[in-house]
């Protein structure tokens, strides 16, 4: 009886041990260490074109991204449809209208693990523009406009896990009679759509 007791006590301390111990919380926290790693390949700083914007005026929002030495990210037009794009997402508050998003074009590259086919890829810096407007209920003073970038990067050995990096743009709203001027042009000059 007290061999008994004893083995199930046994028993009961591999059973917890087991539990605390599985191999799915190494990999769990390895993956964290990965998606981290992934999430600090780019780093995304945001600029706004006018300081402040009055109320009725299109402004530009960029996103200056500048990837890590020996990575690159696909564009937002990659070759094939299984690559992930590049995206900039805003979360728009109330009072402010997207027009549209500039993606600058990428540039075809060959890589060891895709050697017949160049793969669309962006490296070194890119600037991602939004084109949005102030609307004329758009609350005045201080405002952020939060946005995601989303991407995948790469190096020549393997590819990290798809990311989505937060990244804010700070401004001010005026009303509509305000004087605006450009800041940031060397940004923004630099990022203008060709006609």
């Amino acid at each position: 009886m007290k061999f008994r007791k004893s083995f199930l006590a046994a028993l009961a301390l591999l059973a917890i041990a087991a539990v605390c111990f599985r191999p799915g919380l190494e990999t769990d926290a390895a993956a964290q260490t990965e998606m981290r790693s992934a999430a600090s390949v780019v780093k995304p700083v945001a600029y706004v074109s006018l300081e402040p914007v009055p109320r009725g005026k299109e402004f530009q929002v960029a996103v200056v991204a500048e990837i890590a030495h020996g990575y690159h990210v696909n564009s937002h037009k990659p070759t094939d449809p299984y690559l992930i794009p590049t995206t900039l997402t805003p979360q728009l508050p109330t009072g402010f209208q997207l027009a549209d998003t500039i993606y600058p074009p990428g540039k075809l590259e060959k890589f060891s693990f895709s050697p017949d086919k160049p793969l669309d890829v962006y490296s070194g810096n890119v600037t991602l523009v939004l084109r949005v407007t102030a609307q004329s209920d758009a609350p005045l003073g201080a405002a952020t406009i939060p946005l995601t970038l989303r991407y995948q990067a790469c190096s020549e050995a393997a590819c990290l896990p798809p990311v989505k990096v937060p990244v804010t743009a700070n401004l001010q709203i005026a009303d509509a009679n305000a004087k605006p001027h450009a800041v940031h042009p060397e940004i923004f000059s630099a990022s203008a759509p060709r006609k």
